[in-house]
């Protein structure tokens, strides 16, 4: 049976003020109607609707993978009309592009995509505890927002009986009292080109160690201000199981009630980082700040907070922030069949690896902790855990694992008080070793205070979207920088 033919005057019709909504991609035609509720960018797709998909995909070049063209395939019911075609291709229009408005960058953060910008944190500040803002790693979904004036952007609490109670960020700052909570964010895909290149392919942005980074963030509890809303804490409605955030530019995420009102669980609304306002990559002028749990909780450019029974429907709930088991691929996965992530795994890395002799080996403190004299190496790192669990001990090995050493957990200098309730912050670490000790590979993993540690290999926790990759960070002997 041939495909059906379909004019482009047809398509056109079928434009954003029309009740169903057509694209065409090369010279296939797609009704996306019911795919727009459910896009991860919301409704700006509808600026393509009634055209070509194609420049809006030149744009959000995050398109350009087979996973989403298997979506689309699904919407398919025709062929253009080979009467509309010049020289066989269909025309194409353009689009307004939404990131030309998105701030400068760090020239330093490394870069693993540009539009959404996506870049890592440089090593060189992954060896220390507060990450300069303008050095914190970035993660975008989709566009930066303009949100215009910080004071009057507006935050609706939206009550589980259908209520709305609106504040400005000015009386966020007004009517509750200001809490700072030191807290590392850290994306659920870090270290996925570990999983990649220890396991099989995955799926998403290849990140390495620096998809992580620590602030001291500035704000009110969630709990206050929903108490202030009408919840009653104490005894809330039974209804009520999660709190679902959303942004600005239609991204969408949520967490359970539970943790949103614990008094230990230190849910923000953050309008301030490391003691200035937030920068507009995180979040300005108001984000969630959600300590131990994966960064895509931490909802940026917040204008609403929603109480149900459900969690959010965004797809960065219901698809991409989940893990399966080795045996699941995208082409045979239920996304149904695994909650969403929220808390985070044990986790650590190497930073810095750097050989040390003579006179700056015996007059540091390293030959103080460790009793070395001759020439070492010394390995700096970062271990951090989820769930506000403490980091107890840091192990290196120089030899692939066959022998361990334990790493000196560092103190940290903090420029502000911090209300912390729990361990959000990861830690320090470094060890100092003898250059006899050394072969192979440095491996290094964390311990905390449940006594979870990192898998050896990645194998046996493999997933198709790469997410919680923390095997063992292992990096080549022969790294070593002299000093």
């Amino acid at each position: 049976m041939s495909e059906p033919l379909i004019r482009l005057a047809e398509i056109h019709e079928h434009n954003r003020e029309a009740g169903t909504f057509w694209v065409y991609r090369g010279d296939r035609v797609y009704d996306i109607t019911d795919w727009v509720p459910n896009h991860p960018g919301g409704e700006v797709i509808l600026r393509a609707v009634g055209g070509s998909i194609e420049p809006y995909w030149n744009i959000f070049t995050i398109h350009q993978n087979q996973d989403v063209y298997d979506i689309l395939e699904q919407y398919f019911i025709g062929n253009i009309d080979p009467r509309d075609l010049v020289d066989g291709k269909a025309p194409a229009g353009l689009v307004d592009d939404p990131f030309k408005s998105d701030p400068e960058r760090d020239s330093s953060l490394m870069v693993r995509s540009s539009r959404p910008c996506n870049a890592e944190t440089p090593a060189s500040e992954l060896g220390t505890f507060i990450t300069p803002a303008e050095k914190f790693y970035v993660r975008n979904h989709l566009w930066v927002p303009d949100v215009g004036d910080a004071e009057d952007h507006r935050l609706t609490i939206e009550l589980i009986d259908g209520e709305e109670v609106t504040y400005s960020v000015a009386d966020l700052r007004k009517n509750f009292r200001e809490y700072n909570i030191t807290a590392t964010l850290q994306c659920s895909g870090n270290r996925r080109a570990h999983m990649t290149a220890g396991s099989r392919p995955t799926n998403g942005l290849q990140w390495q160690i620096g998809a992580i980074s620590t602030a001291t963030w500035t704000g009110v509890r969630l709990r206050d201000v929903l108490a202030h809303a009408g919840v009653d804490l104490n005894e809330p409605d039974e209804d009520i199981k999660h709190a679902q955030f959303v942004g600005a530019e239609a991204y969408g995420a949520s967490i359970s009630f539970d943790k949103a009102i614990d008094r230990h669980g230190d849910v923000m609304l953050v309008y301030a980082m490391n003691g200035q306002a937030l920068p507009r990559d995180h979040g300005y002028p108001l984000r969630v700040l959600v300590p131990g749990h994966v960064a895509a909780r931490s909802v940026k450019w917040l204008n609403k907070v929603i109480l149900s029974g459900d969690e959010s429907t965004s797809q960065w709930q219901k698809r991409d922030y989940k893990c399966f088991g080795p045996n699941v691929a995208s082409h045979n996965v239920n996304w149904d069949d695994a909650p969403a992530i929220q808390e985070t795994p044990v986790q650590s890395a190497i930073t810095g690896v750097r050989q040390v002799k003579g006179d700056r080996l015996r007059d540091s403190d390293l030959a103080r902790v460790y009793g070395l004299e001759e020439e070492s190496v010394v390995l700096e790192g970062y271990a951090f855990a989820g769930g506000g669990r403490e980091i107890i001990r840091v192990d290196v090995s120089p030899d692939n694992g066959k022998t361990w050493w334990q790493a000196q957990l560092l103190p940290h200098d903090k420029d502000v008080h911090d209300d912390n309730q729990k361990a959000w912050a990861w830690k320090q670490w470094r060890l100092a070793l003898p250059t006899h000790a050394l072969h192979e590979h440095f491996c290094v993993k964390a311990v905390d205070e449940s006594y979870n540690s990192q898998p050896e290999q990645f194998d046996a926790f493999y997933n198709f979207r790469g997410n919680l990759a923390n095997g063992w960070h292992r990096v080549p002997v022969s790294s070593r920088s002299k000093d």
